[in-house]
């Protein structure tokens, strides 16, 4: 049966994650719920409807929860499933075997520190985009979402303790770093390329679906170029660790930062890094310095790859 699948079309395997990530995210919200009812009250899921700046530290809590409940029950879940089903060897399949060199991950780690203008500048000119006035009404619904998300995000982050800040880099570094990567460049980028026969195309077709599928409309832009740089990072090193560990450092560095910030440690935004978009010096030499790492990247990678298959 596991063979069957592997052999399927592309196109099927597609709607094969679809469907296994939403029974997965259905089960696992029911479990929770479960668990959660006892412990929260029922009137807690009441919260799942709309987010508002008076929520106890309760509600906040509760709202946590269900975010990791989702992180695990549509990423974590979902991808450690399509990979049993596609192959015969989950870490074979999701590139996990090998570990990655520390001299990689100090390259995909410097290439996340100097995207950071790129990503802030690109940021800024999403959030200043406009639909034509026939749209006004979808516009509204996105502002308004994304407001809503841009609000429980600061929620989420603003906490005082070491505590707090260790289950925050847990909720949203790590469980979505894994979650996610094995699933957007473990799973899908791998089904896009079975597709399209072009790197390239699997890269930013999932690079793309990553961003869509966060609902954040003003983040579309910086998100996408987030995830092809993961793409791109797993296609020349063909480690699916490198990805994880950016994305990580890449969500966890922003939790640290807000926490510095906010809690008066550090006086600069690091969001304002590079966000003028009338002065674009910033985010046009973090491009250059892109360009640089990510050819020595290559250079290295493809002189371990050689090296390998010539020992």
């Amino acid at each position: 049966m596991r063979n069957f699948f592997g052999y399927l079309h592309s196109f099927s395997k597609l709607g094969l994650v679809a469907l296994v990530c939403f029974l997965s995210l259905i089960f696992l919200l029911i479990v929770a719920s479960v668990v959660a009812i006892p412990i929260y009250g029922p009137e807690s899921f009441s919260q799942l409807m709309g987010v508002s700046s008076d929520l106890s530290e309760d509600n906040i809590s509760f709202l946590k929860f269900i975010q990791v409940v989702q992180s695990l029950g549509l990423f974590v879940i979902p991808s450690l499933i399509l990979a049993y089903l596609f192959s015969t060897s989950i870490t074979d399949y999701l590139k996990l075997k090998q570990k990655p060199y520390w001299s990689s991950i100090l390259l995909a780690v410097s290439i996340i520190l100097v995207s950071n203008p790129l990503i802030n500048f690109t940021s800024e000119l999403n959030s200043l985009l406009t639909l034509p006035s026939f749209l006004s009404g979808v516009e509204n619904w996105m502002r308004q979402t994304e407001d809503s998300a841009a609000m429980l995000t600061q929620m989420f982050l603003k906490v005082e303790s070491v505590g707090g800040l260790m289950f925050n880099i847990l909720m949203i570094g790590l469980i979505p770093a894994i979650g996610e990567e094995f699933l957007f460049r473990g799973v899908i980028q791998r089904t896009f390329f079975e597709w399209t026969k072009s790197q390239h195309w699997a890269v930013w077709l999932s690079a793309l679906l990553f961003s869509a599928l966060h609902f954040q409309f003003y983040g579309f832009i910086p998100r996408a170029i987030l995830g092809a740089m993961f793409g791109y990072l797993f296609v020349i090193s063909g480690n699916l660790w490198l990805p994880v560990i950016a994305h990580f450092f890449n969500n966890t560095a922003a939790v640290i930062a807000y926490f510095l910030y906010g809690n008066g440690v550090m006086q600069v935004d690091p969001d304002s890094i590079g966000a003028n978009t009338q002065n674009p010096v910033a985010a046009l030499l973090s491009v250059v310095l892109l360009v640089v790492l990510f050819r020595w990247f290559k250079k290295k990678e493809n002189k371990r790859n050689q090296k390998l298959i010539v020992d």
